[in-house]
Protein backbone atom coordinates (compact mmCIF):
# COMPACT_ATOMS: atom_id res chain seq x y z
CA UNK A 1 0.00 0.00 0.00
CA UNK A 2 2.70 2.25 1.02
CA UNK A 3 4.46 1.88 -2.36
CA UNK A 4 1.13 2.14 -4.63
CA UNK A 5 0.66 5.78 -2.85
CA UNK A 6 3.84 6.90 -2.98
CA UNK A 7 3.46 7.70 -6.51
CA UNK A 8 0.22 9.65 -5.82
CA UNK A 9 0.72 11.07 -2.45
CA UNK A 10 0.62 14.86 -3.69
CA UNK A 11 -2.27 14.27 -5.05
CA UNK A 12 -3.80 12.99 -2.71
CA UNK A 13 -2.52 15.34 -0.33
CA UNK A 14 -4.31 18.62 -2.53
CA UNK A 15 -7.48 16.40 -2.32
CA UNK A 16 -7.33 16.43 1.22
CA UNK A 17 -6.65 20.28 1.32
CA UNK A 18 -9.34 21.31 -1.00
CA UNK A 19 -12.29 19.13 1.03
CA UNK A 20 -10.96 21.01 3.74
CA UNK A 21 -11.59 24.31 1.94
CA UNK A 22 -15.26 23.22 0.63
CA UNK A 23 -16.34 21.29 4.03
CA UNK A 24 -15.48 24.71 5.94
CA UNK A 25 -17.86 26.11 3.03
CA UNK A 26 -20.46 24.14 3.28
CA UNK A 27 -21.13 24.53 7.01
CA UNK A 28 -20.49 27.64 7.06
CA UNK A 29 -23.32 28.45 5.05
CA UNK A 30 -25.60 27.42 7.17
CA UNK A 31 -23.69 29.01 10.19
CA UNK A 32 -23.52 31.88 8.53
CA UNK A 33 -27.02 32.36 6.54
CA UNK A 34 -28.27 31.70 10.40
CA UNK A 35 -26.77 34.81 11.31
CA UNK A 36 -27.80 36.63 7.86
CA UNK A 37 -31.25 35.99 9.31
CA UNK A 38 -32.15 33.74 6.12
CA UNK A 39 -34.67 30.98 6.03
CA UNK A 40 -34.58 27.27 5.80
CA UNK A 41 -36.45 27.70 2.31
CA UNK A 42 -33.71 30.50 1.26
CA UNK A 43 -31.06 28.23 2.13
CA UNK A 44 -32.17 25.34 0.88
CA UNK A 45 -32.30 26.71 -2.34
CA UNK A 46 -28.92 27.95 -2.14
CA UNK A 47 -27.91 24.42 -1.38
CA UNK A 48 -29.51 23.07 -4.34
CA UNK A 49 -27.69 25.73 -6.38
CA UNK A 50 -24.14 23.92 -5.52
CA UNK A 51 -25.33 20.51 -6.80
CA UNK A 52 -26.98 22.24 -10.44
CA UNK A 53 -23.51 23.47 -10.73
CA UNK A 54 -21.93 19.92 -9.60
CA UNK A 55 -24.23 18.33 -12.13
CA UNK A 56 -23.45 20.86 -15.03
CA UNK A 57 -19.26 20.56 -14.63
CA UNK A 58 -19.16 16.39 -14.46
CA UNK A 59 -20.77 16.77 -18.09
CA UNK A 60 -18.73 19.86 -19.63
CA UNK A 61 -15.39 19.59 -17.52
CA UNK A 62 -14.40 16.93 -20.16
CA UNK A 63 -14.77 18.94 -23.13
CA UNK A 64 -13.47 21.89 -21.31
CA UNK A 65 -9.98 19.42 -20.45
CA UNK A 66 -9.92 17.71 -24.40
CA UNK A 67 -10.22 22.22 -25.89
CA UNK A 68 -7.37 23.46 -23.56
CA UNK A 69 -6.11 20.49 -21.49
CA UNK A 70 -5.39 19.55 -18.03
CA UNK A 71 -3.67 22.02 -16.34
CA UNK A 72 -5.21 25.14 -17.68
CA UNK A 73 -8.83 23.81 -16.76
CA UNK A 74 -7.52 22.89 -13.38
CA UNK A 75 -5.76 26.30 -12.58
CA UNK A 76 -8.51 28.29 -13.90
CA UNK A 77 -11.40 25.89 -11.91
CA UNK A 78 -9.40 26.72 -8.42
CA UNK A 79 -9.43 30.53 -9.19
CA UNK A 80 -12.59 30.67 -9.72
CA UNK A 81 -13.68 28.46 -6.50
CA UNK A 82 -11.33 30.15 -4.33
CA UNK A 83 -12.86 33.77 -5.45
CA UNK A 84 -16.56 32.43 -5.15
CA UNK A 85 -15.32 31.64 -1.68
CA UNK A 86 -14.10 34.69 -0.74
CA UNK A 87 -17.02 36.81 -2.26
CA UNK A 88 -19.62 34.80 -0.06
CA UNK A 89 -19.57 37.31 3.17
CA UNK A 90 -19.26 40.38 0.73
CA UNK A 91 -22.60 39.17 -0.77
CA UNK A 92 -24.75 38.39 1.74
CA UNK A 93 -27.81 38.42 -0.53
CA UNK A 94 -29.35 34.64 -0.80
CA UNK A 95 -29.71 35.39 -5.17
CA UNK A 96 -25.98 36.41 -5.14
CA UNK A 97 -25.11 32.86 -2.92
CA UNK A 98 -26.91 30.98 -5.27
CA UNK A 99 -25.40 32.16 -7.86
CA UNK A 100 -22.02 31.51 -6.16
CA UNK A 101 -23.19 27.91 -5.43
CA UNK A 102 -23.74 27.18 -8.58
CA UNK A 103 -19.98 28.12 -9.43
CA UNK A 104 -18.63 26.38 -6.36
CA UNK A 105 -20.11 23.69 -7.48
CA UNK A 106 -19.63 23.76 -11.02
CA UNK A 107 -15.57 24.41 -10.24
CA UNK A 108 -15.07 21.21 -7.17
CA UNK A 109 -16.81 19.05 -10.04
CA UNK A 110 -14.44 19.93 -12.35
CA UNK A 111 -12.32 19.35 -10.36
CA UNK A 112 -12.81 15.92 -9.19
CA UNK A 113 -12.70 15.07 -13.11
CA UNK A 114 -9.27 16.58 -13.40
CA UNK A 115 -7.79 15.32 -10.68
CA UNK A 116 -9.33 11.36 -10.55
CA UNK A 117 -8.26 11.57 -14.33
CA UNK A 118 -4.90 12.04 -13.13
CA UNK A 119 -5.54 9.14 -10.36
CA UNK A 120 -6.61 7.22 -12.86
CA UNK A 121 -3.75 7.31 -15.33
CA UNK A 122 -1.16 6.77 -12.40
CA UNK A 123 -2.89 3.46 -11.35
CA UNK A 124 -2.46 0.04 -13.09
CA UNK A 125 -5.10 -2.55 -12.49
CA UNK A 126 -3.54 -3.83 -9.78
CA UNK A 127 -3.16 -0.63 -7.62
CA UNK A 128 -6.33 0.98 -8.62
CA UNK A 129 -8.42 -0.34 -6.05
CA UNK A 130 -6.21 0.64 -3.46
CA UNK A 131 -5.55 4.38 -5.08
CA UNK A 132 -9.68 4.71 -5.18
CA UNK A 133 -9.69 3.64 -1.83
CA UNK A 134 -6.83 5.91 -0.84
CA UNK A 135 -8.64 8.93 -2.60
CA UNK A 136 -12.11 8.54 -0.99
CA UNK A 137 -10.68 8.04 2.75
CA UNK A 138 -8.47 11.68 1.75
CA UNK A 139 -11.92 13.10 0.68
CA UNK A 140 -13.08 11.73 3.68
CA UNK A 141 -11.16 12.87 6.21
CA UNK A 142 -10.89 16.14 4.60
CA UNK A 143 -14.70 17.27 4.86
CA UNK A 144 -14.33 15.63 8.93
CA UNK A 145 -11.00 17.71 9.17
CA UNK A 146 -12.51 20.45 7.81
CA UNK A 147 -15.14 20.68 10.91
CA UNK A 148 -12.42 20.77 12.76
CA UNK A 149 -11.19 24.29 11.78
CA UNK A 150 -14.33 26.12 12.43
CA UNK A 151 -14.12 26.16 15.63
CA UNK A 152 -11.20 28.64 14.85
CA UNK A 153 -12.96 31.22 14.08
CA UNK A 154 -16.25 33.58 13.61
CA UNK A 155 -18.76 32.30 11.50
CA UNK A 156 -19.69 35.96 11.66
CA UNK A 157 -16.71 37.61 9.66
CA UNK A 158 -15.03 37.14 6.80
CA UNK A 159 -12.08 35.09 8.12
CA UNK A 160 -13.61 31.92 7.88
CA UNK A 161 -14.17 31.90 4.21
CA UNK A 162 -10.99 33.71 3.82
CA UNK A 163 -9.55 30.81 5.18
CA UNK A 164 -11.45 28.49 2.95
CA UNK A 165 -10.32 30.50 -0.15
CA UNK A 166 -6.88 29.84 0.85
CA UNK A 167 -6.65 26.40 1.63
CA UNK A 168 -7.99 25.92 -2.39
CA UNK A 169 -5.73 27.92 -3.50
CA UNK A 170 -2.91 26.53 -1.73
CA UNK A 171 -4.25 22.89 -2.79
CA UNK A 172 -3.52 22.84 -6.33
CA UNK A 173 0.36 23.49 -5.50
CA UNK A 174 1.09 19.89 -4.87
CA UNK A 175 -1.08 18.50 -7.40
CA UNK A 176 -0.10 20.71 -10.33
CA UNK A 177 3.24 20.49 -9.57
CA UNK A 178 3.74 16.64 -9.06
CA UNK A 179 1.61 16.17 -12.18
CA UNK A 180 4.07 14.96 -15.68
CA UNK A 181 1.64 13.11 -17.43
CA UNK A 182 -1.40 14.66 -19.16
CA UNK A 183 -4.13 11.95 -19.35
CA UNK A 184 -6.90 11.55 -21.91
CA UNK A 185 -10.38 12.25 -20.25
CA UNK A 186 -13.18 10.15 -21.95
CA UNK A 187 -16.14 9.95 -20.69
CA UNK A 188 -19.21 7.45 -21.43
CA UNK A 189 -22.44 9.24 -22.85
CA UNK A 190 -24.56 9.03 -20.06
CA UNK A 191 -27.23 6.10 -20.64
CA UNK A 192 -30.84 7.68 -20.94
CA UNK A 193 -33.21 7.19 -17.29
CA UNK A 194 -35.58 5.09 -19.31
CA UNK A 195 -32.79 2.22 -20.40
CA UNK A 196 -31.47 2.83 -16.74
CA UNK A 197 -34.40 1.65 -15.53
CA UNK A 198 -35.06 -1.08 -17.00
CA UNK A 199 -31.93 -2.11 -16.53
CA UNK A 200 -32.08 -2.09 -12.50
CA UNK A 201 -35.02 -0.49 -11.09
CA UNK A 202 -33.60 -0.46 -7.78
CA UNK A 203 -30.73 1.10 -8.77
CA UNK A 204 -31.86 4.12 -10.41
CA UNK A 205 -34.73 4.81 -8.24
CA UNK A 206 -32.75 4.15 -4.82
CA UNK A 207 -29.73 6.36 -6.37
CA UNK A 208 -31.84 9.33 -6.99
CA UNK A 209 -34.27 9.15 -3.55
CA UNK A 210 -29.91 8.84 -1.84
CA UNK A 211 -28.91 11.63 -4.02
CA UNK A 212 -31.59 14.20 -2.23
CA UNK A 213 -30.74 12.57 1.25
CA UNK A 214 -26.46 13.27 0.92
CA UNK A 215 -27.57 16.63 -0.09
CA UNK A 216 -29.82 17.63 2.61
CA UNK A 217 -27.17 16.17 4.92
CA UNK A 218 -24.29 17.85 3.63
CA UNK A 219 -26.25 21.09 2.71
CA UNK A 220 -28.74 21.51 5.42
CA UNK A 221 -27.19 19.52 8.29
CA UNK A 222 -25.92 23.04 9.45
CA UNK A 223 -29.19 25.25 8.79
CA UNK A 224 -30.94 22.75 11.18
CA UNK A 225 -27.91 23.24 13.74
CA UNK A 226 -28.34 27.13 13.64
CA UNK A 227 -32.09 26.76 13.84
CA UNK A 228 -32.43 25.07 16.83
CA UNK A 229 -29.95 26.91 18.57
CA UNK A 230 -26.43 24.75 18.89
CA UNK A 231 -23.56 26.75 19.04
CA UNK A 232 -21.12 27.23 16.43
CA UNK A 233 -18.43 23.86 17.65
CA UNK A 234 -21.71 21.69 18.05
CA UNK A 235 -22.58 22.58 14.30
CA UNK A 236 -19.28 21.35 13.45
CA UNK A 237 -19.22 18.13 15.53
CA UNK A 238 -22.73 17.39 14.42
CA UNK A 239 -21.79 17.82 10.24
CA UNK A 240 -18.47 15.60 11.25
CA UNK A 241 -20.39 12.85 12.72
CA UNK A 242 -23.01 12.40 8.93
CA UNK A 243 -19.41 11.93 7.58
CA UNK A 244 -17.49 10.32 10.60
CA UNK A 245 -20.25 7.01 10.62
CA UNK A 246 -18.78 6.37 6.90
CA UNK A 247 -15.75 5.54 7.31
CA UNK A 248 -16.67 3.15 10.31
CA UNK A 249 -19.42 1.42 8.15
CA UNK A 250 -17.87 1.27 4.69
CA UNK A 251 -15.86 -1.60 5.41
CA UNK A 252 -18.61 -4.13 7.35
CA UNK A 253 -21.06 -3.23 4.67
CA UNK A 254 -18.77 -3.56 2.27
CA UNK A 255 -17.79 -7.00 3.04
CA UNK A 256 -21.52 -8.09 3.36
CA UNK A 257 -22.32 -6.95 -0.31
CA UNK A 258 -19.89 -9.36 -1.56
CA UNK A 259 -21.59 -12.13 0.49
CA UNK A 260 -25.16 -11.72 0.58
CA UNK A 261 -28.52 -10.66 -1.45
CA UNK A 262 -27.35 -7.07 -1.89
CA UNK A 263 -31.00 -6.02 -2.11
CA UNK A 264 -31.62 -7.11 1.72
CA UNK A 265 -28.39 -5.26 2.57
CA UNK A 266 -29.92 -2.13 0.75
CA UNK A 267 -33.16 -2.83 2.81
CA UNK A 268 -31.19 -3.28 5.74
CA UNK A 269 -28.73 0.16 5.62
CA UNK A 270 -31.58 2.40 4.62
CA UNK A 271 -33.37 0.59 7.27
CA UNK A 272 -31.21 1.83 9.87
CA UNK A 273 -31.04 5.00 8.13
CA UNK A 274 -34.51 5.27 8.94
CA UNK A 275 -34.31 4.50 12.41
CA UNK A 276 -31.56 6.84 12.64
CA UNK A 277 -33.55 9.63 11.98
CA UNK A 278 -36.49 8.63 13.98
CA UNK A 279 -34.17 8.75 16.86
CA UNK A 280 -33.49 12.64 15.99
CA UNK A 281 -36.74 13.41 15.34
CA UNK A 282 -38.25 12.41 18.34
CA UNK A 283 -35.38 13.02 20.80
CA UNK A 284 -36.20 16.82 20.82
CA UNK A 285 -32.99 18.07 20.22
CA UNK A 286 -30.45 16.23 23.33
CA UNK A 287 -27.10 16.62 22.11
CA UNK A 288 -25.94 12.56 22.41
CA UNK A 289 -28.63 11.41 20.69
CA UNK A 290 -28.53 13.78 17.80
CA UNK A 291 -24.84 12.89 17.61
CA UNK A 292 -25.77 9.59 17.24
CA UNK A 293 -28.70 9.83 14.62
CA UNK A 294 -26.00 12.04 12.60
CA UNK A 295 -23.43 9.25 12.72
CA UNK A 296 -25.61 6.30 11.62
CA UNK A 297 -27.72 8.21 9.42
CA UNK A 298 -24.70 9.52 7.22
CA UNK A 299 -23.08 6.41 8.26
CA UNK A 300 -24.97 4.30 5.80
CA UNK A 301 -25.75 6.86 3.31
CA UNK A 302 -22.26 6.56 1.60
CA UNK A 303 -22.06 2.73 1.55
CA UNK A 304 -25.58 2.64 0.08
CA UNK A 305 -24.71 5.07 -3.16
CA UNK A 306 -21.36 2.15 -3.77
CA UNK A 307 -24.30 -0.51 -2.66
CA UNK A 308 -26.38 1.32 -5.15
CA UNK A 309 -23.36 0.95 -7.98
CA UNK A 310 -22.01 -2.42 -7.30
CA UNK A 311 -26.23 -3.74 -7.92
CA UNK A 312 -26.95 -1.98 -10.75
CA UNK A 313 -23.31 -3.54 -12.13
CA UNK A 314 -24.68 -6.84 -11.72
CA UNK A 315 -27.30 -6.41 -14.41
CA UNK A 316 -25.37 -4.94 -17.08
CA UNK A 317 -22.82 -6.21 -19.29
CA UNK A 318 -18.81 -4.68 -19.29
CA UNK A 319 -19.82 -2.59 -21.98
CA UNK A 320 -22.51 -1.13 -20.88
CA UNK A 321 -20.80 0.02 -17.31
CA UNK A 322 -19.65 3.14 -18.22
CA UNK A 323 -22.48 4.65 -20.03
CA UNK A 324 -24.55 3.21 -16.85
CA UNK A 325 -22.10 4.83 -14.10
CA UNK A 326 -22.79 8.52 -16.11
CA UNK A 327 -26.30 7.79 -16.17
CA UNK A 328 -26.50 6.92 -12.58
CA UNK A 329 -24.21 10.07 -11.44
CA UNK A 330 -26.66 12.40 -13.55
CA UNK A 331 -29.87 10.85 -11.81
CA UNK A 332 -27.78 11.04 -8.38
CA UNK A 333 -27.44 14.70 -8.87
CA UNK A 334 -31.16 15.21 -10.16
CA UNK A 335 -32.33 14.09 -6.57
CA UNK A 336 -29.55 16.25 -5.05
CA UNK A 337 -31.05 19.19 -6.51
CA UNK A 338 -34.18 17.98 -5.32
CA UNK A 339 -34.02 16.82 -1.63
CA UNK A 340 -32.55 20.19 -0.11
CA UNK A 341 -35.80 21.84 -1.72
CA UNK A 342 -38.16 19.34 -0.34
CA UNK A 343 -36.49 19.75 3.07
CA UNK A 344 -36.37 23.11 3.37
CA UNK A 345 -39.59 23.67 2.47
CA UNK A 346 -40.85 21.16 5.30
CA UNK A 347 -38.36 22.79 7.30
CA UNK A 348 -40.55 26.06 6.75
CA UNK A 349 -44.11 24.89 6.97
CA UNK A 350 -43.30 22.18 10.06
CA UNK A 351 -40.12 23.64 12.01
CA UNK A 352 -36.49 22.67 11.93
CA UNK A 353 -37.08 19.19 13.20
CA UNK A 354 -38.71 18.71 9.47
CA UNK A 355 -35.26 17.85 8.34
CA UNK A 356 -35.09 14.59 10.21
CA UNK A 357 -39.01 13.69 8.61
CA UNK A 358 -37.53 14.73 5.07
CA UNK A 359 -34.23 12.27 5.60
CA UNK A 360 -36.62 9.46 7.57
CA UNK A 361 -39.09 9.83 5.08
CA UNK A 362 -36.67 9.10 2.09
CA UNK A 363 -34.48 6.50 3.57
CA UNK A 364 -38.15 4.32 4.53
CA UNK A 365 -38.83 4.83 0.86
CA UNK A 366 -35.83 3.07 -0.44
CA UNK A 367 -35.98 0.34 2.08
CA UNK A 368 -39.75 -0.11 1.04
CA UNK A 369 -38.24 0.02 -2.52
CA UNK A 370 -35.96 -2.51 -2.22
CA UNK A 371 -38.82 -4.87 -0.21
CA UNK A 372 -41.03 -4.60 -3.30
CA UNK A 373 -37.96 -5.24 -5.59
CA UNK A 374 -37.13 -8.64 -4.28
CA UNK A 375 -40.70 -9.97 -4.97
CA UNK A 376 -40.00 -8.37 -8.57
CA UNK A 377 -36.89 -10.01 -9.91
CA UNK A 378 -34.86 -13.60 -8.30
CA UNK A 379 -31.56 -13.23 -6.82
CA UNK A 380 -28.34 -12.94 -8.73
CA UNK A 381 -26.24 -15.86 -7.44
CA UNK A 382 -23.59 -14.00 -5.10
CA UNK A 383 -20.56 -16.08 -7.73
CA UNK A 384 -21.96 -14.21 -10.26
CA UNK A 385 -22.32 -10.51 -8.90
CA UNK A 386 -19.54 -7.73 -9.43
CA UNK A 387 -17.55 -6.64 -6.00
CA UNK A 388 -17.89 -4.17 -3.69
CA UNK A 389 -15.66 -0.94 -4.02
CA UNK A 390 -16.20 2.40 -1.91
CA UNK A 391 -17.13 5.43 -3.72
CA UNK A 392 -18.26 8.58 -2.23
CA UNK A 393 -21.36 10.14 -3.78
CA UNK A 394 -19.04 13.19 -4.52
CA UNK A 395 -17.42 11.18 -7.22
CA UNK A 396 -17.52 12.61 -10.51
CA UNK A 397 -17.98 9.86 -13.94
CA UNK A 398 -14.07 9.66 -14.12
CA UNK A 399 -14.02 7.39 -10.90
CA UNK A 400 -17.26 5.89 -10.96
CA UNK A 401 -16.43 4.37 -14.44
CA UNK A 402 -12.69 3.32 -13.18
CA UNK A 403 -14.57 1.60 -9.73
CA UNK A 404 -16.99 -0.23 -11.86
CA UNK A 405 -14.28 -1.34 -14.11
CA UNK A 406 -11.71 -2.70 -11.15
CA UNK A 407 -14.96 -4.19 -9.86
CA UNK A 408 -15.66 -6.27 -13.09
CA UNK A 409 -11.91 -7.14 -13.62
CA UNK A 410 -11.85 -8.12 -9.57
CA UNK A 411 -14.96 -10.25 -10.32
CA UNK A 412 -13.73 -12.36 -12.74
CA UNK A 413 -10.19 -12.62 -10.92
CA UNK A 414 -12.01 -14.21 -8.26
CA UNK A 415 -13.97 -16.46 -9.85
CA UNK A 416 -11.28 -17.81 -12.16
CA UNK A 417 -9.16 -18.29 -9.21
CA UNK A 418 -12.09 -20.39 -7.23
CA UNK A 419 -12.53 -22.39 -10.62
CA UNK A 420 -9.00 -22.85 -10.38
CA UNK A 421 -9.03 -24.14 -6.86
Amino acid sequence: MIKVLSGVWALLLGIVLIMLGNGMHFTLIGLRGGIEGFSAWALAVVTSGYFIGFLSGARLTPALIRRVGHVRVFAALGSFMSAGLVAFPLLAEPWAWTVLRVLVGFCMSGVYVTAESWLNDASTNETRGSVLSAYMIAQTLGVIGAQGLLTLGDAGTAALFIGASILVSVSFAPILLSVASVPAVEVARPMSLRALFTGSPLGTVGIFLLGAVYATQSGMGAVFGTQIGLTASQIALFVAMLFAGALLLQYPIGWLSDRMDRRKLIFGAAALGAASCAVGWLTDGGLAPLMAAAFFAGGVTTPLYALFLAYTNDYLSAEDMPAASGGLVFTFGLGAIAGPLLTGWAMQQLGPFAFWLALGATFAAIALYALYRMTQRAVTPVDETESYLGVLPTASPIAVEAAGAWAADQADADREGDQQS
